[in-house]
């Protein structure tokens, strides 16, 4: 055998698979997708980006989060509310793909179809499809509100209920150990994916595959969340019964995923569009943790979210308000507490789509965007809901902060010293003029467009969409 080399143990490289930079060009000819993500801390308009853009999208896609996010979108005088579904769901023409990042909460799923169907959504289960690797979980009900449990009031059937029941214990548990909580949706988004990383969740495919293997694994992970939480009651049984009945609803909608979305990256020519939920700033790494969400929800989750190479990703949009918002507790440093605060907070409507919380408000934080640039490399931006600051006589920006005295170039990871850095602002003058009937760039009164342009340069990032209103239509698109 000396001298001699068989057919297979030839030196890499010669022959075969070409290897390298010519492997990945030939990748990279496949269609690239464009990325819709929130900047700051969520509520940014996503939808309203992402309904822009899915008129003319083939594939319109959710990569991670679950029924916690909450995207309203205005069509022909339409108000559609999306929390699970991709909002681009309206779109007859367009596929909508739900990806493995995606927690699903299956009742939320059809109850969410349903409402939206009676306002005009038609045959969205002929155009939903689903990876069969998603985990399932389970949303809460109203009675873990507030913080504490009160009765159980059911507006249709329930599955994981120990999900969402646990979201609310931890919840409680947290107020009374540290007489503070973290502001979840009581969603049970978080013990979904606390499930999934112990390698004890549960996926589209097994319910979809052997029942009783599924079921001995439900009421595996329901006894583990009962030792943990002592008063937790799962009608187990129940449960089940309903969760197979979801299998035959679901099926039809049940795809590989990653086998379907590498068909559409090298296939026929397709506009693929993805639509972040949450933000940059609830980013489970990057975010104001430990107030944040459950996900990636900067341009990583997408590759991990959809099984999406990073060469096919092309476009990546940020969306942000022309003020700051967020829900729940944690660092703010622009909030404002104060009459400008209040003066948001009811000109934006300022309450929470999925929650109904009233949003806190304050203004524009140019630090937190370039952080969020610097992790998503934004290719253009949306600002939106310019037209709240109308009647405004100066608006301050925050450019920058410090800390004990000087100016720190990073956001702070830690919540203490966020709490504590100073910012900086400058201040432009006010436009005192309505422009929600602007439809174009000229439209707008010039110290607008000279604030747009302030951010712009701040940030390094063009603005690529103002939006003065709710409507399609009150979207400007500068480029």
């Amino acid at each position: 055998m000396s001298g001699t080399r068989t057919s297979n143990t030839r030196p890499p490289g010669t022959g075969g698979v070409k290897r390298g930079r010519l492997q990945q060009e030939v990748a990279a000819t496949g269609s690239r997708v464009t990325v819709v993500l929130g900047a700051q801390w969520g509520d940014e308009g996503k939808g309203k980006v992402v309904d822009l853009l899915a008129t003319d999208a083939d594939i319109i896609s959710r990569c991670q989060g679950g029924n916690n996010a909450g995207h309203t979108v205005v069509v022909d005088g339409k108000e559609y509310d999306f929390h699970l579904l991709p909002s681009g769901i309206i779109n007859s023409k367009a596929v909508s793909f739900i990806g493995n990042g995606v927690v699903i909460h299956l009742p939320g799923l059809f109850e969410e179809a349903e409402k939206n169907e009676k306002k005009g959504l038609k045959d969205w289960e002929k155009r939903l499809i689903i990876s069969d690797r998603a985990h399932l979980g389970r949303s809460a009900q109203r009675g873990w509100e507030r913080g504490r449990p009160c009765p159980r009031r059911s507006p249709g059937p329930t599955v994981f209920d120990f999900h969402q029941a646990v979201d609310g214990l931890q919840e409680v548990q947290r107020q009374a150990q540290e007489g503070k909580n973290i502001g979840t949706t009581k969603k049970g988004i978080g013990p979904t994916y606390s499930s999934k990383a112990a390698r004890t969740g549960l996926r589209i495919c097994d319910l979809l595959s052997d029942f009783d293997e599924f079921s001995a694994r439900f009421k595996n992970l329901a006894h583990q969340h009962q030792s943990m939480f002592p008063t937790l009651e799962v009608d187990i049984e129940g449960q089940l019964k309903k969760l197979k009945g979801y299998a035959e609803r679901i099926r039809p909608m049940v795809r590989d995923g990653v086998y379907f979305m590498y068909e559409a990256l090298h296939g026929p020519q397709k506009k693929i569009l993805v639509e972040g939920a949450n933000a940059a700033l609830l980013d489970i790494d990057f975010g104001t943790y430990p107030f944040v969400t459950s996900s990636n929800c900067t341009v990583g989750g997408v590759c991990t979210g959809l099984g999406v190479p990073p060469q096919n990703i092309g476009e990546v949009y940020g969306v942000v308000k022309a003020y700051t918002t967020r829900v729940g507790i944690g660092a703010f440093p622009t909030e404002q507490i104060n009459e400008i605060g209040d003066l948001l907070q009811n000109r934006g409507h300022e309450w929470g789509v999925t929650t109904g919380r009233k949003r806190r408000c304050g203004w524009l934080d140019l630090t937190i965007l370039r952080y969020a640039h610097m992790i998503n490399g934004f290719t253009a931006l949306a600002l939106t809901k310019l037209d709240i600051l109308d009647t405004l006589d100066e608006i301050k920006v925050g450019v920058s902060y410090k800390l004990n005295g000087k100016r720190i170039p990073y956001f702070p990871a830690n919540q203490e010293i966020l709490q504590k850095v100073e910012v900086e602002y400058e201040t432009l003058p006010g436009w005192k003029a309505d422009t929600t009937a602007a439809r174009k760039w000229e439209d707008l009164p010039a110290q607008a467009q000279n604030y747009i342009r302030f951010v712009e340069n701040h940030v390094g990032v063009a603005v690529k969409w103002v939006g003065v209103g709710k409507s399609r239509e009150s979207m400007i698109q500068l480029f």
